[in-house]
């Protein structure tokens, strides 16, 4: 039983990865935190459920080798993040085709080539059907046939690698100083062909921002765009609940209580349907938009992104390998789909294959029949003898971050009253961290404490792990 009166300099109301990554880094600063959740275990919606030794993320956001954050915040020290095969493999016209980027070390060396293949494909002559045209750093299948190509042709696609590595060259500071529009107003004013866009960049954007409309502000997109050309997409070992695990482990014993529902605060104190007040000298709101405006009355929720998460299991797995795979003619629910086991194979039993999918809206009840009939297409196979595992739809998963849109949204409401979470900054995982950030930050300064933990730089490229 917690006692009612119990005294701390902060107290962090909720238990997702924002309030966790808040309150590691003000006890790291020698701040008392306690953690108030009102679930009976941390994370939110980075939920991993185990059904039959399987570990089935319930909304399952993509991550990216190069986002900075997974890698200096404190308490991820130990995240391992298990890559995809380099860049997506596109599904259309009932063939796949390999297109990322992987630059590394060598981006501006392959942005140099592939603007070298542009100038002699541009002044080259025209006759018949081309044989494929290598462009470093990138893994693409060009059919002969060129109708077929989402990517258009092999000019077409060294445009879209030069572009791509552009991008991963190009700071922060500047992207978000570009006009800002929609995210699909954005992709046709950038010079690339409208088959590359719409067989391409669109299918990809989507699956990275949720937002199958690209209704999305353009810098948010550009920020997405940006680490997907910086690095690797990725997954957490283990399921998307060991970045809210390694949080919590990471803090003092005692500071997280799960299963105490919050009902009111204020600058000094918070009021508990269980356990009475908690005294404070400040108060750090990190749950949810919806539950943090019923806390914090004027606070304004934005609209959500729904998504749908189909865990499917089968004895013979698909032939894709570790890829995630998109639907270039976007001929059904699914929105991405792999087989996560071949990513991460702490996630199925030994021996038995996971495939998950996920849907860009809500679940209905012939979800499961729609994907399965997607599925056979994208992967060729018959898959009316898989297993279904789970179907869980998530109807706030991801906070609509329409033009104009702060990614930088305000932390500090009153000196002693704070808010954080993915809803304060660009509705990823990453902007849940650095809004974490921002808030620990503004607490340690109104409360006189000289902060010795690393801040995350949002102009520094992190080291794919």
């Amino acid at each position: 039983m917690l006692e009612p009166t119990y005294q701390a300099d902060v107290v962090v109301v909720g238990a997702g990865v924002a309030g966790l990554s808040a309150a590691r880094r003000l006890t790291g600063a020698g701040v008392s935190t306690v953690v108030l959740e009102a679930a009976h275990e941390v994370g939110g919606r980075m939920a991993t459920e185990k059904v039959d030794g399987f570990r089935l993320d319930r909304v399952g956001r993509l991550l990216s080798t190069a986002c900075v954050e997974l890698h200096v915040t404190p308490g991820l020290e130990d995240l391992v993040l298990r890559p995809f095969a380099p860049g997506v493999l596109l599904h259309s016209d009932g063939r796949h085709h390999r297109a990322g980027v992987q630059p590394g070390n060598r981006r501006a060396r392959g942005a140099r080539s592939a603007l070298h293949a542009v100038r002699a494909l541009a002044s080259a002559p025209l006759p018949g059907p081309r044989r494929p045209v290598a462009v470093p750093g990138r893994q693409v299948s060009v059919p002969r046939n060129r109708g077929g190509a989402p990517l258009g042709t092999a000019l077409d696609q060294a445009r879209l690698g030069a572009a791509l590595n552009r991008l991963a060259g190009t700071s922060v500071e500047r992207l978000l100083a570009r006009p800002e529009t929609t995210a699909a107003e954005a992709l046709h004013g950038r010079g690339l062909p409208a088959r590359t866009v719409d067989g391409f960049l669109r299918p990809l954007l989507a699956a990275l921002l949720c937002d199958p409309e690209l209704t999305t502000s353009s810098r948010s997109a550009d920020l997405a765009l940006r680490d997907f050309a910086s690095g690797r997409l990725c997954l957490p070992e283990g399921g998307a609940e060991a970045l809210p695990q390694l949080l919590a482990r990471s803090l003092p014993p005692g500071t997280v209580r799960t299963g105490v529902r919050v009902t009111s605060v204020s600058t000094t104190s918070v009021t508990t349907a269980e356990h009475g007040e908690f005294r404070c000298a400040a108060v750090l709101v990190a749950t949810g938009a919806r539950d943090a405006a019923e806390l914090l009355p004027g606070l304004r929720v934005p609209d959500f992104h729904p998504v749908t998460v189909v865990h499917h299991t089968t004895d013979e797995p698909p032939g894709t390998g570790g890829s995630l795979l998109l639907d270039a003619d976007r001929g059904g629910p699914v929105a991405h789909t792999a087989v996560v086991s071949a990513v991460d194979p702490s996630r199925a039993p030994a021996g038995r294959t996971l495939v998950t999918s996920t849907v860009l809206g809500p679940a209905t009840a012939d979800t499961d029949t729609a994907v399965r009939a997607h599925l056979s297409r994208l992967y060729g196979v018959a898959t009316t003898r898989w297993e279904t595992l789970a179907v869980r739809h998530t109807a706030d998963a991801v906070p609509a971050m329409r033009p104009p849109h702060d990614l930088r949204r305000p932390v500090r409401l009153l000196t002693g009253l704070y808010v954080c979470g993915d809803h304060r900054d660009s509705g990823a995982v990453q902007g849940a961290l650095r809004s974490a950030d921002r808030a620990a930050t503004a607490l340690l300064t109104d409360l006189g404490v000289r902060r010795p933990l690393h801040t995350a730089d949002p102009l520094r490229t992190a080291r794919a792990a």
